[in-house]
């Protein structure tokens, strides 16, 4: 509901904290200043390097080691974001990824971002992937149509209890709904981690393992700045979750608006290279979710 302001003569400070306590009573999660406030090194610290007083992160992949980070808490629904430069030049072999994970050993739950290396003069591939209740299986490639290592591109997870959207700058390339009344796995039972990694997958990363990294152009950069999350914390209020108030519950974000549904049928229309779904070869009987529209 909107805040209300009344004009106090002498009680300015008064209004001022009883705003700020009532602010804070909606709010789940502010941005953080720092890398180091929300986030923690998981892998390499050696491989990480802080940038402008910790506003930014360098990624390095060589011959020795790859990196990660993780944050320091999970989340149950909201938006997470990070800015992120690829690797330039000649990636093949590479991945970058920017993921949501449950950290649970059996019944996992995931959202994935995967970057895939290529070789000069090539698009650059992103990978998604879902995980619900411990099966994921649901890999869908898009061709980027810009040079992601050419300046920082902001990439967004939006997950809420109508539907899951990746999106890039404010383009969605993938949408999962939940539809869990048709017996359909929708991942809305266990809080997730934000995590980033670099590292060498060229038995699969392009084109199927074909193009194997060329270690003569290492050390490998990625860059990341600007990391957002907007969520419910874990541990936290135990309602928190279940709020429909909370803004990533609300009318506008359960289903694509008009320009969201237009720039998704362009990017589904002139981008997508692999889907799933399409896949006979490895699924001869549909996916239900795929039978579902999603």
């Amino acid at each position: 509901m909107p805040i209300m302001l009344y004009p106090l003569k002498n009680n300015v400070g008064v209004v001022f904290v009883v705003l700020w306590v009532m602010m804070c009573g909606v709010c789940v999660w502010a941005r953080p200043a720092t890398f180091l406030q929300d986030f923690q090194v998981t892998w390499s610290d050696s491989h990480i390097k802080q940038i402008d007083q910790g506003r930014a992160i360098q990624l390095i992949l060589d011959q020795n080691s790859g990196c990660g980070f993780a944050s320091k808490r999970k989340y149950m629904f909201g938006r997470v974001s990070m800015k992120i430069k690829l690797i330039p030049g000649d990636s093949a072999g590479t991945v970058t990824a920017f993921y949501m994970n449950s950290d649970t050993d059996t019944i996992r739950d995931e959202l994935d971002f995967e970057f895939l290396g290529n070789r000069s003069g090539q698009p650059y591939t992103v990978q998604t992937n879902i995980y619900a209740h411990g099966k994921g299986d649901r890999e869908q490639r898009v061709n980027l149509w810009f040079d992601p290592s050419a300046d920082f591109h902001t990439y967004t997870i939006l997950w809420n209890h109508h539907h899951l959207v990746f999106y890039v700058d404010e383009y969605p390339i993938r949408v999962y709904k939940n539809n869990e009344g048709r017996g359909i796995p929708y991942p809305k039972m266990q809080a997730m981690g934000v995590y980033s990694t670099l590292w060498e997958a060229d038995d699969w990363a392009t084109r199927g393992g074909l193009e194997k990294i060329d270690w003569s152009k290492a050390p490998f950069y990625a860059y990341y700045k600007d990391f957002d999350i907007e969520g419910c914390p874990v541990p936290g209020p135990s309602t928190c979750a279940s709020n429909p108030g909370n803004w990533w519950e609300g009318s506008a974000y359960q289903a694509l608006n008009a320009l969201e549904a237009r720039r998704y049928r362009w990017v589904r229309m002139n981008h997508i290279i692999y889907d799933y779904c399409a896949d006979k070869s490895r699924f001869p009987i549909t996916p239900p979710e795929c039978l579902a529209g999603i």
